[in-house]
């Protein structure tokens, strides 16, 4: 079979990331936007069914735990405030059947017991669709509420959070799939042979276990991570399944995809065993001059200030001192930031690339924010996301709407066509859990296989 044909065999992952009112630091502003559904459970609902019908791998809800105050037109002038995700996933678990939930989880200001138990407890109750995007803090904001004057250094964050992982897992595996007999006659609720404790001490967590929820349906929740960075490539290719990722150019792209699945061999993994999805911000017209007369009104709803502290949080260095229509000052070399690392280089880079102003640079990433922004016809956007997925740049993507409903209701209705169509996405979803949406299998017990041998 040729690689071509091996190509259109392969079909696109699509998630939908759910921010509402929408992605663009604007979007709040946009006549069609529900600014003031952003906690109402009605519109999550409605939301969800909708990404459901077009049959989208899954829902992904990003997440904070801070207002940052450091730029005050930050919480003026935009959306400062949203549902706590995992709360929000649960409820919309009884309200769906297939499509995948997965939400952002911080290792930094976490214990792993805690999330262990919350995402079993959401893969049991969405009968197998969870997924925990593994991330470490970086806003200094979010350590002030958990008794810290700064946040942990870059590479400690990293250290941290492999072994909360590791530690997360081995909780996932505190029973055998077949423990549980629920044998009313022999008075035997579980087999106390096939519960295993963890006894977990290391540099950063001490647990004994065993968990008290059973192992979840998936095995492991859909483990996904974000970072770009040297130690994020290197625990992501020994731990994660999906990496949600942030890329401008084709030749970037393809770049971090064939870094990142040529790290997988040595810790024993294939390819197919990591899906890469870059985040992509489509603005969808059904001519261009429609995409383009979008893609100008968003401009114009941002805020100066807000536009400069959206930048400003981001590439990590204070913009509101310097001219709007001034290049970026003179930054620090990447060593001394302490955010973060794979946004400041991208950010750095493209402005150095276009010879783009402040001004300017805000207004590229006021809706993407570092990620992909695509626009034109649904035809040019398929054609866009079909370029890197057969050129070896992604195994799928992460779709940004820029405003709600509008955005979503675009991509459902106009692209989603095009791209089954083409024989890229489904028509319908063939298994029951994310990770038969994804392709993925659902990993072994090893303490089981341990147990076992050991009897053997």
């Amino acid at each position: 079979m040729s690689n071509q044909a091996q190509q259109r065999e392969r079909q696109l992952s699509l998630g939908l990331f759910l921010m509402t009112p929408g992605h663009h630091v604007a979007a709040w502003r946009h006549p069609d936007a529900a600014a003031s559904d952003v906690l109402n459970f009605k519109w999550y609902r409605k939301l969800v069914e909708d990404a459901e019908r077009a049959k989208f791998d899954m829902v992904f809800l990003a997440d904070g735990l801070a207002v940052s105050e450091k730029y005050p037109e930050a919480v003026e002038q935009t959306v400062s405030v949203r549902p706590e995700p995992l709360t929000l996933l649960s409820a919309l678990s009884a309200v769906t059947d297939k499509i995948g939930l997965a939400a952002t989880v911080s290792t930094t200001y976490n214990e792993p017991f805690h999330v262990a138990r919350k995402f079993a407890s959401l893969d049991h109750l969405s009968e197998g669709r969870a997924a925990w995007n593994v991330v470490t803090s970086a806003n200094v904001s979010e350590a002030l509420n958990f008794g810290q004057d700064n946040h942990l250094l870059h590479d400690l964050r990293y250290d941290r959070a492999e072994e909360f992982l590791n530690v997360v897992k081995g909780l996932w595996d505190s029973w055998d799939d077949d423990a549980f007999l629920y044998d009313k006659d022999a008075a035997k609720f579980a087999d106390k042979t096939k519960s295993h404790t963890l006894n977990h001490k290391g540099k950063w967590f001490s647990v004994r276990g065993p968990l008290n929820v059973a192992r979840p349906v998936q095995g492991y929740p859909v483990v996904i991570q974000a970072g770009s960075s040297e130690p994020g490539k290197e625990l992501a290719a020994r731990t994660a399944e999906v990496i949600f990722t942030a890329w401008q150019t084709l030749e970037e792209a393809q770049r971090f995809y064939s870094d990142v699945k040529g790290r997988l061999a040595k810790y024993g993994r294939s390819p197919d065993e990591l899906k890469i999805m870059p985040g992509v911000f489509p603005i969808i017209g059904r001519t261009e001059e429609e995409a383009l007369e979008k893609k100008a009104l968003f401009e114009q709803l941002i805020p100066e200030q807000a536009g400069v502290s959206l930048l400003s949080q981001m590439i990590s260095v204070d913009l509101t001192p310097y001219p709007l229509d001034g290049p970026l000052p003179e930054l620090p070399e990447l060593a001394q930031v302490n955010g973060g690392k794979s946004r400041f280089t991208l950010l750095k880079d493209l402005a150095e690339r276009e010879g783009l102003t402040i001004r300017k640079l805000y207004q590229r990433i006021a809706g993407a924010r570092g990620h992909r922004e695509i626009w034109g016809t649904p035809v040019q956007i398929a054609d866009q996301l079909e370029e890197w997925f057969v050129s070896g740049a992604a195994d799928g993507f992460n779709i940004m709407p820029p405003y709600l409903p509008g955005g979503l209701n675009d991509f459902a209705e106009l692209v989603i066509p095009e791209l089954q169509r083409r024989g890229l996405f489904r028509t319908k979803y063939s298994g029951s859990t994310l990770r038969d949406h994804l392709g993925l299998k659902r990993p072994v017990n090893p303490r089981t296989r341990v147990a076992a041998l050991s009897e053997g």
